[in-house]
């Protein structure tokens, strides 16, 4: 064997211990990675939000229809006829917290160009889904003293998200 074969041999060793040794001081470990999925939050309304029949008597006022769906009546409105708090049913994963959300008002029109503003306010901003779970929305409906006669009605959107 000449010299320079020799040098290539011991060489070529040489680095073949340097690489073999830096991989036996190599460690490595395994991950988990996980999901978990849920079902699809859903929302469905049972019932709307009935101010009932409102006559003016003596001027404008507002008429409430709280969570509960008891109303309150200005007394320069004249009030009658069945109330109802809206009434939203929630579906999803059992034990999961969902957030509630909604307008803070809704415009009821007579679909004449006359309006009216009623606020609303729901029974709950979250809740922990047990099975069966509802929340409501009452609200607050401001009649004007001159307030065109008519059937007003009004859309309000509520969201409910996992949290």
């Amino acid at each position: 064997m000449n010299i320079r074969m020799m040098k290539a041999a011991v060489a070529g060793s040489v680095l073949a211990l340097g690489l073999a040794s830096g991989a036996a001081q190599a460690a490595t470990a395994d991950g988990t990675a996980r999901a978990t999925i849920l079902t699809q939050v859903a929302v469905t309304n049972t019932s709307d939000l009935q101010f009932g029949t409102v006559a003016i008597g003596t001027g404008g006022g507002s008429v409430a229809v709280s969570t509960a769906g008891a109303r309150t009546c200005a007394t320069t409105l004249v009030c009658t006829g069945a109330t109802t708090a809206a009434n939203f049913n929630v579906s999803g994963a059992t034990g999961m917290t969902v957030g509630i959300s909604h307008p803070g008002s809704v415009t009821l029109t007579d679909g004449s160009g006359n309006n009216m503003t009623a606020t609303i306010a729901s029974s709950a901003s979250s809740l922990v889904l047990a099975g069966s779970d509802s929340f409501r929305v009452g609200g607050s409906l401001n009649v004007g003293a001159t307030q065109v006669a008519g059937a007003y009605a009004g859309t309000f959107t509520v969201t409910v998200n996992y949290q």
